[in-house]
């Protein structure tokens, strides 16, 4: 496989790595980064290495370039990592205060030592998760150690489209650490987790301070801002004065009112900041009021509405891989300029495919006007792609769906698979959902690992009332969900509208064309080969006509495959390093807003 990098890539500085505040939702001042250079070794069992084999650059997974390693992790191996850092003077500030460590992302499974001692392990490779460390440090040099496994496709484990003998439709598979590791210093009472939940009905806001007791809380919230406006130090003490204070209490639910509310919306992603103050804790955060639903138009047809109003979504379909940096974008800058590009290409909407980005990418979303569709990340046994892949697109399309009990079909059979699956789901809904941007869970993609839709259905719809849900997208549709969701790359594009359900085309498109000096491999996978840029662009305007026919029958948002080249697959609008824009068309698909009776 040939190498390419990005331009960010090119750039990247070894002791500035992704240095931006990781966690939007809840940002505090003050911070410790842990990327850059660490060391790492593989060994065979599970112990502590004598010696390690190098340097890797942290955050990117060995396998990636942008690491320095280059080197597969197998799944009967172990990767190690082990860097320190100074902790000046902790012993004078230590009492009634918390250290807390927090790793984005570290795929699959690992154990976290400080200075020798074990503080915390964790399995789930897409998640983040956090251990108090304050009574493991000590002044001055301190040593932090991490040990990864990863199963990979051998185990029922989320995994996205990673695999060990990547081709095709699936890609290059990664372990180890590969979102930002970072660490802060808090109160004994601080803050935990905010949630902000939009009531356009009533012009409120209801906000929820989470803390391990109750305590004392004043919210001050101060005016919308657009993207133009926002900085990374929105929210400091230079802003404006309050619109809005309340008190209230934490762990219990504070209802703020929003006079005239300024509605977030794709061309204009208004969004309000604020302040929430515990005791000696204090934090900046944000929230949209906005409303996602399905409503029926004046013929009768649902569709899908923003505040109210028919907006018909043409998005694409993002895996958010990158040559160099393969899961982990080389830069803050390099994820902006893929969600400008999409806006720019026409697009208002994105599909986050089996995969959960670092969380500032979805604030770029917020703040940019991008709305996104949420995949749950997929697991399960290996695939059975003469059903999952080449008979169910000829069954979707004659519209015979196959029943999600057939577990061993569907690559479910293990229990404790599906208990990890639920209660992934659910931590993925808790994580992502005070950001506005979203407007639709995908619980399941092409039957890839699906059981029990309706019963994951009712269980996500009772963790977020406020989205829309997309039950299973593709094929093995059960009846469920607010979408009518189907994928169709061979046959003549269609739309059967339903009296409850949006009809959606969740994948179309995937038209290939290989960018030479641009591409990684030698092979090529796709759907309709082109051999100039200029067919593929012809090819390309015809599709939006066909969807754009489609909108007046019933169709209520498509899904083009997709934003960039991967690896084999050069289906994308992107080159993979994001040099060549291959698709320059903007489809005129009016994507704005318009009243339910228009």
């Amino acid at each position: 496989m040939k190498q390419l990098y990005t331009k960010w890539g090119r750039a990247l500085d070894k002791e500035n790595i992704l240095c931006e505040y990781p966690r939007p939702l809840l940002v505090r001042k003050d911070y410790t980064n842990l990327n850059g250079v660490w060391e790492y070794a593989f060994t065979k069992d599970y112990r502590r290495p004598e010696r390690f084999d190098g340097e890797i650059l942290v955050p990117f997974s060995p396998e990636s370039a942008l690491s320095g390693v280059g080197r597969q992790l197998m799944p009967e191996e172990y990767l190690w990592y082990r860097r320190s850092f100074a902790l000046e003077g902790w012993g004078e500030r230590k009492e009634g205060r918390r250290l807390i460590l927090h790793f984005g992302a570290v795929d699959q499974s690992c154990v976290v030592f400080v200075n020798g001692k074990r503080t915390a392990a964790h399995t789930g490779g897409y998640l983040p998760f956090e251990t108090e460390i304050t009574e493991f440090v000590r002044e001055g040099e301190n040593e932090l150690l991490v040990a990864v496994k990863d199963l990979s496709d051998t185990s029922y484990h989320a995994r996205g489209k990673q695999k060990l003998k990547s081709g095709g439709m699936f890609y290059t598979a990664q372990s180890g650490i590969w979102q930002t590791v970072w660490m802060e210093e808090v109160p004994k009472d601080h803050i935990r987790r905010i949630e902000a939940v939009p009531d356009l009905k009533k012009g409120t806001v209801r906000i929820s301070v989470e803390s391990e007791s109750d305590c004392p809380v004043e919210i001050r919230i101060r005016r919308p801002a657009l993207s133009s406006e926002i900085t990374e130090g929105a929210g400091d003490e230079t802003e404006p004065e309050a619109i809005n204070a309340v008190e209230g209490n934490s762990n219990s639910v504070i209802e703020a009112e929003i006079a005239d509310p300024a509605l977030w919306t794709c061309e204009e992603p208004w969004l309000y900041f604020f302040t929430v103050r515990m005791g000696e804790d204090s934090v900046e955060s944000y929230f949209a009021m906005r409303s996602f639903s399905v409503e029926k138009d004046e013929k009768g047809i649902p569709r899908i509405c923003l505040n109210g109003k028919v907006q018909f979504q043409n998005g694409v379909l993002d895996q958010g891989y990158w040559s160099d940096g393969l899961y982990t974008a080389p830069s803050d800058e390099a994820m902006i300029f893929d969600i400008r590009e999409m806006k720019k290409t026409g697009f208002n909407m994105v599909r986050k495919h089996v995969k959960i980005e670092p969380q500032r990418w979805y604030y770029h979303c917020d703040r940019l006007g991008m709305v996104v569709w949420q995949d749950m990340v997929n697991g399960g046994g290996e695939y059975k792609s003469w059903l999952v892949t080449y008979a169910a697109t000829v069954l979707s399309w004659r519209n015979i769906h196959i029943k999600d009990r057939h577990t061993g079909l569907l690559s479910r059979r293990e229990k404790a698979g599906k208990l990890e699956f639920v209660k992934e789901m659910k931590e993925t809904v808790r994580l992502l959902k005070g950001h506005p941007s979203i407007a639709v869970w995908v619980i399941f993609n092409e039957g890839w690992g699906q059981f029990q839709t309706e019963d994951l259905t009712k269980i996500g719809r009772k963790l977020d009332p406020s989205r829309i849900i997309d039950a299973a997208s593709g094929w093995f549709d059960q009846g469920g969900g607010d979408l009518q969701s189907v994928h169709n790359y061979f046959f003549k594009l269609k739309v059967r509208p339903e009296k409850e359900r949006a009809a959606v085309l969740s994948e179309i498109g995937g038209y290939t064309f290989r960018e030479e000096g641009h591409t990684a491999c030698g092979e090529l996978y796709g759907y309709k080969d082109h051999r100039s840029r200029k067919e593929l662009n012809e090819s390309f305007r015809e599709l939006m006509k066909k969807v754009e026919a489609l909108i007046p029958k019933g169709l209520c948002a498509s899904v083009y495959t997709q934003w960039s080249d991967i690896e084999e697959e050069v289906n994308g609008i992107y080159t993979y390093d994001r040099e060549v824009k291959k698709i320059s068309v903007e489809p005129n698909l009016g994507t704005g807003q318009k009243k339910l009776s228009e």
